[in-house]
């Protein structure tokens, strides 16, 4: 049977109204039970949760252990992604990065144990920026506190990338490079290593070094894909460039594309149509 169109939109409308409804609600943690409640819900008292509310099931003032929380649940914050991709773009916009960060990092910071928490991702995105700010002071704390959150002991190998970042312009570029170097061996996350290698292709291509870093850029996206769609649209599009100076069109284009379906919902979409229509003309 086929549905009357009249049908078919006001159906249409009415999913898209609840999935938007859906992605507007806040994280949830979910416990051993299978019982959840929103992460706004919960107030973190050293290794306690606590209930603010009656809700889904739970009383006002109800305690349960940090231990008890299986993991979270919800939708990725957006504003994870469009910080990031600002970043990578204009490091000279590092203070708009970090204004769409402070929210999500006070809001979620309750979950920075628990697995599958949107924090961690947030903090390690605004170690890099206070890095390129040379905050030191703050990325030493924040540095810390992903150290802390993270189960593995000692410190997180996040703060050395920061440190690398944060090194003195006015330090030899052969330091500087070797220092993000030590930043993409084989035991380190892709994040880290793509990270490394796309602050690496920005350091030769500040010195006109193009081929090497044309190398860089192209090595996010092909050594460490699983760092992360964001860092491998920037990457691209910074290619797309080199490529396209270098009278290779083709090759940019195709890289220009790639980069626009990796950067959905960030300013790197609008990057991306910048290089795809240069390159069609």
């Amino acid at each position: 049977m086929v549905l009357p169109f009249p049908i078919i939109r006001s159906t249409v409308l009415a999913l898209a109204v609840s999935l938007s409804a859906h992605a507007a609600d806040p994280a949830r943690i979910v416990f051993q039970s299978g019982r959840s409640t929103p992460i706004t819900n919960v107030i973190l008292q050293g290794d306690q949760l606590v209930i603010k509310t009656l809700a889904d099931g739970f009383a006002e003032g109800q305690v349960l252990s940090l231990q008890s929380a299986d993991h979270v649940y919800g939708i990725k914050p957006p504003e994870i992604n469009q910080a990031l991709a600002i970043l990578l773009t204009d490091r000279d916009k590092a203070k708009d990065a970090r204004k769409l960060l402070d929210p999500i990092l006070a809001e979620h910071k309750i979950t920075a144990k628990i697995p599958g928490n949107f924090w961690l991702e947030a903090a390690k995105v605004m170690l890099v920026t206070y890095a390129i700010q040379a905050d030191s002071t703050a990325l030493t704390n924040i540095g810390k506190e992903i150290s802390d959150a993270t189960p593995a002991p000692g410190t997180d190998p996040f703060v050395a990338l920061g440190k690398a970042l944060m090194m003195s312009p006015l330090t030899k570029l052969e330091e500087r490079d070797a220092a993000l170097s030590e930043q993409t061996t084989d035991n380190l996350p892709a994040d880290i290593c793509a990270f490394a290698e796309f602050f690496r292709g920005e350091l030769f291509k500040k010195e006109n070094r193009d081929l090497q870093a044309l190398d860089c850029f192209l090595r996010v996206s092909c050594l460490y894909p699983s760092g992360g769609l964001i860092l491998n649209a920037a990457s691209e599009i910074k290619a797309a460039d080199l490529l396209a100076a270098a009278g290779k069109p083709d090759e940019a284009l195709e890289l220009a594309n790639s980069a626009l379906r990796s950067a959905v919902g960030t300013v790197l979409v609008e990057e991306a149509n910048k290089r795809i229509q240069s390159l069609k003309k």
